[in-house]
């Protein structure tokens, strides 16, 4: 048996994963087209998308 602390990790990863589904579903239900673009999702769930670094 998992000791209680790694379920309550489970549990709040799940949680946290549900929670950005409802936020995809709900970007999907009020967008104008049949899909959401990359750039769409990204916003949605929050990403952030590293850069090149800067060249001299």
């Amino acid at each position: 048996m998992a000791p209680p602390t790694s379920a309550l990790v489970q549990d709040t990863v799940q949680l946290a994963e549900i929670e950005l589904c409802g936020e995809l579903m709900i970007a999907a239900s009020a967008a104008d087209g049949e899909r959401l673009s990359a750039d769409r999702i990204d916003e949605v769930l929050k990403v952030i998308r590293e850069r090149p670094p800067r060249r001299s």
